[in-house]
């Protein structure tokens, strides 16, 4: 079953503040893989039940899985990159915007670990599109989740008529875990100011 989920030294860093470029892209990095595989494998244990163990098992489904989990945490970078440099233009007065330096910094690295080469020239482009149009002070409360969030019910390897039975459970959950994530942003990053 450790194969299908991320390496765990990516979600046990402890943080206490954030106070460098190393320290945010960190943060990025582990909590976007912390929340894609604690909801992505929450919703596929719920809905399986008892299967799960035999699923898991499965050629195909771990596959799918596989397939699902890339896109969903892909997509949790991007919306935690935005979430956190809209968040710190804002509320502390960033001027120097490396989100796009961290982004791509993030995904190249994801390479070796079996990120698929056009899962991540995917979510570049998407990146590039959304760089393009972004309105950094507004970003980080006006839903900067929810792309992430919509993934997660689009890409989980369930049937569409169960799914359709699902989505505000599923949508709530991932909202939730994107809360908590929040919240530790803002404790860490609590007593950054670049006046």
């Amino acid at each position: 079953m450790g194969e299908y989920f991320f390496p765990m030294r990516k979600i046990t860093s402890k943080f206490s503040t954030i106070n460098s470029i190393d320290d945010l892209e960190r943060f990025i990095q582990e909590r976007a893989a912390h929340v894609t595989q604690t909801t992505l494998y929450g919703y596929l244990k719920t809905r399986i039940g008892t299967r799960y163990v035999s699923m898991i098992q499965d050629e195909k489904f771990a596959e799918s899985t596989n397939i699902a989990k890339w896109n969903i945490y892909v997509s949790a970078i991007l919306d935690l990159t935005f979430y956190t440099f809209s968040y710190l233009i804002d509320q502390k007065n960033l001027k120097q915007n490396d989100a796009k330096k961290i982004f791509e910094k993030i995904i190249n690295s994801e390479f070796k670990n079996g990120l698929s080469k056009q899962i991540g020239q995917d979510i570049l482009e998407e990146f590039e599109k959304k760089f393009k149009i972004i309105n950094w002070n507004k970003y980080h409360f006006e839903k900067p989740f929810e792309d992430s969030g919509l993934a997660l019910y689009n890409w989980a390897p369930i049937a569409d008529e169960l799914k359709v039975l699902d989505k505000e459970i599923v949508l709530n959950s991932i909202k939730l875990k994107w809360n908590l994530v929040e919240n530790d942003f803002k404790k860490f990053t609590k007593n950054l100011n670049f006046n």
